[in-house]
C-alpha cells in the first residue's frame, strides 16, 4: 500500500482530522465537546414539575433500531449475565430503562459512571433499570471474569450484559461508546445521548419518563452537573496542537484508511510481523514512534524481545491534560514493570515523573516511574496541572508488553 513519509504527517493529518476525530471524541478517545454529544432539543416547561420537557413527542412505529420512537431492540447475543438474571425489554414493561453502552477501558465511558451510579441511587426505586450492555473493544474485555472484576472496582451495581458478539450493539445500530437509550414504560425508545456530557438533560428525561409511568419524586433533587468544562484550546484546527486522538498500537485498526497511527512504514508490512526500529528523533502529534525491536500485533504493538536496561521504548508527542494507556496482561504471564518518563521541558532530556505530573497509575519505585501490570485494564499515565504539549516514552524489559491504546483528555477540572 501507499503509505505516508515523515515530511507528510501534517497532510495526512488534516485529510483524516473530520473522517476520524468526531468518532473519536464521542467514542473511546477524547472528551466530546457538548455540541458533539446531545442529539436531543429542549422543548416546553413542564407546568406541574417547572422542570424543562427534553423528550420529543413520538407516535410509537415499528421502526428498528435504537432510534427515537422506535420499539427498543431486545437484548441479543449476550454470553453472560452480571449482577443479574438473564433480562429483556419485555419484562422490563413498566419501568423506565436506561441501556448504557460501555467497555471497562474506555475512558469515556468510566467518566460517564458517577452520573449513572447518582441515578441508579436515586431513582431505582422510583422505577428506573440502568442495564450497562457492556461491548468490548479488544478480546481480553471479552472475558466474564475480568468484566466482573472491572465492574466491582467501578462501582457498577446495575445488570450488566455482555455483548461479545455485537448483537445487541447492532441491534441498536449504535457506533459509539458510550451511547444511552432511554425507554418508556411502554418499551419505546425516547431519548438517546451518545459520549460524555449531557447530564443534566438526561436526568430530565429520566425524571420526566418516571413521572408518566407514575412514580411520586418528591424531593428527590435534580442535579443539574452537566459534567466538566471542556479546555477550547484543545479543539484547535491545528493538528499539532489540538488535543492528540485515539493512539492503537494493533495493525487491525492501523491498516485503514483513515487510522494510521504508527509513525513507521515498515509497521504496515504485515500483521505479527518483528522489525528493528529505529526512531527518527523528531516526534509529531497525532503518532506513535518506535526504537528497538517490536511487533505488530492485531491489537497491540507488542515487544518483540526481552531485554535488560529498557533499551526499547514507544515514544510519542501528545496534547492534552491527561494521558491513559490501555495494556493487557495475557492469562498464564507474569506480571511485569513499564517504565514511564517524560520529557523534561527546559533540558530535553528524559525523566521520571514528578508527583505533579503522574496519573493515579503511576508508581514511584526507586526514584523511577512505572505502571506495574498485574491484569488487562486503562491506566492514567499523565495529569498535568494544565492543557500542554509534552514527550512520553514507555519501555518494559518483558517480551509481553503490548500497548493497546492512548486516549487523552482535556478538562478543565482534575480528570
Amino acid at each position: 500500500m501507499s503509505l505516508f513519509n515523515l515530511g507528510s504527517f501534517t497532510g495526512l493529518f488534516s485529510a483524516t482530522l473530520v473522517a476520524g476525530l468526531v468518532l473519536a471524541a464521542c467514542g473511546n478517545g477524547t472528551d466530546a465537546p457538548d455540541d458533539l454529544a446531545s442529539t436531543n432539543a429542549p422543548a416546553q416547561v413542564s407546568p406541574a414539575t417547572d422542570e424543562p420537557s427534553v423528550l420529543e413527542a413520538v407516535t410509537p412505529s415499528q421502526l428498528v433500531g435504537g432510534s427515537v420512537g422506535s420499539l427498543a431492540p431486545d437484548f441479543a447475543g449476550i454470553d453472560t449475565w452480571i449482577n443479574s438474571d438473564a433480562l429483556s425489554i419485555a419484562n422490563l414493561k413498566g419501568r423506565v430503562v436506561l441501556v448504557d453502552f460501555w467497555t471497562y477501558t474506555c475512558v469515556n465511558c468510566i467518566r460517564t459512571l458517577p452520573y449513572l451510579q447518582e441515578w441508579h441511587e436515586k431513582y431505582k426505586e422510583h422505577g428506573l433499570e440502568i442495564v450497562g450492555v457492556h461491548t468490548p473493544e479488544f478480546d481480553f474485555e471479552k472475558i466474564t471474569a475480568n468484566v466482573q472484576n472491572a465492574s466491582d472496582d467501578l462501582g457498577v451495581v446495575w445488570p450488566v450484559a455482555q455483548d461479545n458478539d455485537f448483537g445487541t450493539w447492532r441491534a441498536y445500530s449504535n457506533q459509539f461508546w458510550p451511547a444511552k437509550y432511554l425507554i418508556d414504560k411502554d418499551g419505546v425508545v425516547r431519548y438517546t445521548h451518545f459520549g460524555e456530557g449531557g447530564y443534566d438533560e438526561t436526568e430530565l428525561a429520566i425524571r420526566e419518563l418516571l413521572r408518566d409511568a407514575g412514580a411520586e419524586l418528591g424531593s428527590i433533587g435534580r442535579s443539574d452537573d452537566d459534567g466538566p468544562e471542556v479546555i477550547p484550546a484543545a479543539y484547535t484546527e491545528d493538528p499539532e496542537a489540538r488535543i492528540t486522538r485515539e493512539l492503537y498500537g494493533g495493525w487491525n485498526r492501523n491498516y485503514t484508511s483513515t487510522g494510521q497511527y504508527i509513525g513507521h512504514a515498515s509497521y504496515y508490512d504485515l500483521p505479527e510481523t518483528t522489525h528493528e526500529y529505529v526512531d527518527p528523533g523528531e516526534h509529531f502529534n497525532q503518532f506513535l514512534f518506535l526504537d528497538g525491536v517490536w511487533t505488530s500485533g492485531l491489537e497491540s504493538i507488542k515487544h518483540g524481545r526481552a531485554t535488560e536496561a529498557y533499551e526499547d521504548y514507544i515514544g510519542l508527542k501528545f496534547s492534552a491534560r491527561s494521558a491513559n494507556a490501555v495494556i493487557d496482561l495475557e492469562e498464564g504471564v507474569e506480571p511485569f514493570k513499564v517504565k514511564v518518563t517524560i520529557e523534561d521541558k527546559n533540558s530535553g532530556a528524559y525523566r521520571p515523573l514528578t508527583e505533579d505530573e503522574a496519573g493515579a497509575d503511576v508508581a514511584f519505585e526507586d526514584g523511577e516511574t512505572f505502571l506495574n501490570v498485574d491484569a488487562g485494564r486503562k491506566d492514567l499515565v499523565v495529569s498535568l496541572p494544565d492543557f500542554d504539549d509534552r514527550e512520553l516514552k514507555f519501555s518494559s524489559n518483558s517480551p509481553d508488553f503490548g500497548l493497546f491504546a492512548m486516549t487523552f483528555g482535556a478538562y478543565e477540572l482534575v480528570d
